[in-house]
């Protein structure tokens, strides 16, 4: 994995998130609070485990273990 893929990665995770409190917020207003958070929890639980792999990533990097390539 290079820098560019890592920071792609990164914004996909960030935009997974938001995405999943506009489509808990719509979803709420039209069919309830359980669906609409019933809709939300894949983008939630995919965007934060892509952010908690992005991190360790970023730490192993750091220590040397698991280099992340600046190509």
């Amino acid at each position: 994995m290079n820098r560019d893929d890592f920071v792609a990665l990164a914004l996909v995770a960030i935009g997974l998130v938001i995405l999943s409190f506009f489509v808990r917020g719509f979803t709420q207003l039209l069919v309830g609070r359980g669906t609409a958070q019933l809709a939300q929890a894949p983008l939630v639980l995919a965007g934060f485990g892509l952010l908690v792999y992005l991190f360790v990533r970023a730490t192993l990097s750091k220590l040397g273990v698991w280099e992340i390539r600046a190509e």
